[in-house]
């Protein structure tokens, strides 16, 4: 009797056991899916936000930026003799180049034309140029090694360092930001520094709602490679990433 009592306590402990493991694994797989399918509709949103500001550069450059050109030809072939309506014919042609003007920065914001006729590295110094010339930003960037980082690829570093530079901008209050970008041992790696207020990394990562940081990590997921943040209140932040040549 005591036997049976023995064996059917053991049998009952077993199945609990057996039942706890098996509800205990069925939330990690749904805890790991649903990261895999937040992490899956991320890079869908990246890839068309990528493809969109393509589409929109393409169409302000190749459309938009001619067809004001022909209305500013064909106002200045307008022949008038009364001397107000040529300034409003001139102060026109004025505002038409300062329209032009701006859809250039536009489409050159979504899609550096640089990045894609000369590479990464001049894209980069080209960005840090206009940065430099309207913000307070001391910016040293250099690199170091062969950088020949895949074309499919470049889009992706080029993005994740204007996204470190954009937040510095915003909420740094940093007045130095260095970048390096190199190639060592079979690695491409990316370092910028910047002396800032600093942050939480580990609170920031939790309350953060935005693209902007979850961008940062997914696009070095698809890259394939490891991101790294330092930062203390007070003290500034590091960002370094490692991204395999092969």
């Amino acid at each position: 009797m005591i036997d049976k009592i023995f064996f059917t306590t053991v049998f009952i402990s077993l199945l609990i056991a057996i039942i706890i493991i098996f509800f205990v694994v069925s939330i990690i797989l749904y805890h790991r899916r649903y990261i895999q399918l937040q992490r899956e509709r991320i890079v869908a949103e990246i890839t068309i936000l990528e493809n969109e500001r393509k589409r929109m550069a393409a169409d302000l450059h190749d459309s938009m930026g001619p067809l004001l050109s022909t209305i500013k030809l064909n106002i200045h072939s307008i022949h008038v003799t009364d001397e107000h309506d040529q300034q409003i014919i001139e102060k026109s042609g004025r505002y038409i180049d300062e329209v032009i003007r701006s859809l250039r920065q536009i489409s050159h914001n979504l899609l550096p034309a640089t990045l894609e006729r000369k590479g990464l590295t001049e894209a980069l110094h080209e960005f840090i140029k206009q940065i430099s010339d309207k913000q307070l930003l001391n910016i040293h960037f250099r690199t170091a090694g062969k950088i020949d980082i895949p074309q499919e690829k470049e889009i992706h570093v080029f993005r994740i360092i204007q996204e470190i530079t954009h937040n510095t901008l915003k909420h740094a209050k940093a007045t130095q930001l260095q970048i390096v970008l190199s190639r060592e041992n079979g690695f491409f790696l990316v370092l910028v520094k910047e002396n800032g207020i600093g942050f939480d990394v580990k609170k920031m990562k939790m309350e953060s709602t935005g693209l902007g940081m979850k961008s940062l990590a997914i696009r070095t997921d698809i890259l394939n490679g490891s991101l790294s943040i330092d930062s203390v209140p007070g003290q500034g932040t590091n960002y370094f990433i490692q991204i395999p040549a092969g």
